[in-house]
């Protein structure tokens, strides 16, 4: 294997001294694709900050050698397509030459590259996103747009170690197959952190960041999950003998102390009769000395267990997948879900439509997915199902009273509690009823009281489905890109929550093992001439990557 183009030997890293983050990470990566996944918190992002020389650890040490190149999550506010590709500067110095200049300075920032705006603008285009001007704000491009240009900077740096934080975020189906493409064609290092396992099934090996530490995998996404199943398995053996341990131990114990108070009576029963008070009193001494060492044994082995039991849950705990069902909707197989006849609509005050001739049917538990490229309209079109936007043209009639959104925002009333927002939700539910539900959804007890605001993804998206279906649930169900910024555990307990629900399922996804993996039958393409409608494929694409030479 080549010499790592980045290393990191026992690094430690805490936001404050009550609160550290991880100890004693080690990791060494070369040319090769490395997958880092995690829940949402862990530390994914301040580990490659840490790598990149972002942050400084509190103590051990990184080295990196070799170009390297690493795509931020989010931009700075402000950012332009050219500061987003790294090159305004240069720019700026050749604008400054162009018009006359000659400041030495300028010449040194420009080199050899006097064909940058044109290497710039073929690099956009190799992205997806030709002719967009250099000085136009990211910010007013859609989040796939400006995500794929900033994937246009791979083009124009060519790093020898690229590193990738969440880069399929708001990345439509055509910008995910392009980077795919790319990721699967790399031959340099490279290290992602990212939840989209289409991606991930292109990794040579997955580290996995938790409260165990650091854990390497070899192999892509599926070879990870065949591991990660095999380590429960073998937690959950562990958990059961440590709690049989336990079991024997109380057993053992009880049996002592039953005999140490049979011998206390017949030594009573002897003291009353004709043994002198010297034997009594030497056999009282012994049988008190033995039943002692007999507690100080059975102490130290009932907490040498409860220590073992401890850590057995909690790996077990970190190990386990999260696991939700949903109630029964009582929807009718036949029954006319919603019928759209040709609909078009536009956001207030905008200048164009968003959608245009969209008509679709959906009758029973259907599960359908819309499809189409970011700007398309779809979610537009959930919009104007769920009443936010009033259609300019054509028809739309649901056929049921109980219906539900969970748009991209997984909107929840600020500043409260999780049980605040479950309660806004549903005013006439009472207050148990309104905590069963959350209960259902994994925030039990104190949980319930933690504040909106503090929520990750993961929990945001648990808490919305709570305030949803605390009543009595939905029987269509619509999402809004629902896996944006979920991780891996999160996305997992939702596909299995889906999977149980027995309702109608509108879907927007971009991620096809997701829409695999909770049953979508139909697949409708919103933005074309004419909507098209056929059967969703019964595989989603999971490229396999071949292995890297040397």
């Amino acid at each position: 294997m080549p010499v790592p183009c980045l290393s990191a030997d026992r690094l430690s890293f805490a936001w404050s001294p009550d609160t550290p983050l991880f100890n004693d990470l080690s990791l060494s990566i070369g040319a090769e694709r490395v997958g880092l996944v995690g829940a949402n918190g862990a530390g994914k992002t301040t580990l490659l900050r840490l790598l990149l020389g972002d942050l400084a650890p509190a103590s051990g040490h990184v080295a990196r050698s070799g170009r390297f190149l690493y795509l931020t999550q989010r931009p700075a506010p402000r950012t332009t397509v050219a500061q987003a590709l790294g090159i305004d500067r240069k720019l700026q110095a050749l604008a400054r030459i162009e018009a006359g200049g000659t400041d030495p300075a300028d010449f040194d920032a420009v080199g050899e590259d006097w064909a940058l705006a044109e290497r710039a603008a073929e690099a956009l285009a190799q992205a997806g996103v030709p002719d967009i001007a250099l000085d136009r704000p990211l910010s007013s491009l859609s989040g796939g747009q400006a995500t794929r240009v900033r994937l246009a900077r791979i083009h124009l740096d060519r790093p020898e170690l690229l590193v990738l934080d969440e880069p399929t975020n708001d990345l439509d189906a055509e910008g995910r197959a392009a980077l795919y493409t790319m990721v699967r064609g790399w031959r340099g290092g490279l290290l992602a952190v990212s939840h989209d396992r289409t991606l991930l099934e292109a990794m040579n090996r997955i580290a996995e960041l938790s409260g165990l530490g650091l854990r390497w995998y070899g192999g892509n996404y599926s070879a990870y999950r065949s591991a990660k199943e095999l380590e429960v398995m073998a937690a959950e053996r562990r958990l059961a003998d440590a709690e049989k341990e336990r079991d024997r131990i109380r057993r053992t114990a009880q049996e002592a102390a039953e005999r140490a108070a049979r011998r206390a009576r017949i030594g009573k029963a002897q003291r009353d009769g004709s043994q002198s008070k010297m034997l009594l009193d030497a056999r009282e001494d012994a049988a008190e000395n033995h039943g002692s060492r007999l507690r100080r044994l059975a102490e130290r082995q009932a907490g040498n267990t409860l220590a073992e039991l401890e850590a057995a849950r909690a790996e077990l705990e970190i190990r386990r997948t999260l696991s939700l069902a949903l109630p029964s909707t009582g929807l009718p197989r036949g029954k006319s879900v919603l019928v759209m006849e040709d609909v078009a609509a536009r956001h207030p005050g905008a200048a164009r439509q968003a959608l245009s001739g969209l008509s679709l049917a959906l009758t029973g538990p259907e599960r359908v997915a819309l499809a189409g490229p970011n700007g398309s309209g779809k979610s537009t079109a959930l919009a104007v199902i769920a009443g936010r936007i009033a259609p300019e043209a054509g028809t739309v009639r649901l056929g049921v009273e109980r219906w539900a959104l969970l748009d991209q925002r997984l909107s929840l009333p600020a500043g409260g509690t999780v049980l605040d927002a479950v309660r806004a939700r549903n005013p006439d539910l009472p207050d148990q009823a309104c905590r069963a539900a959350l209960a259902t959804f994994l925030f039990r007890n104190s949980a319930a009281l933690k504040p909106v605001a503090q929520l990750s993804g993961g929990e945001r998206l648990r808490a919305a489905l709570a305030a949803e279906l605390a009543g009595a649930p939905p029987q269509l169900l619509m999402l809004d890109e629902p896996t944006n910024h979920l991780d891996l555990e999160s996305m997992e307990a939702l596909e299995a929550a889906l999977r149980t629900y027995d309702g109608a399922l509108l879907v927007v996804s971009h991620d096809p093992w997701f829409l695999d993996a909770i049953g979508i039958e139909r697949v409708v393409e919103v933005g074309a001439t004419l909507p098209q409608s056929f059967p969703a494929h019964p595989e989603p694409n999971r490229p396999h990557p071949e292995p890297v030479a040397g």
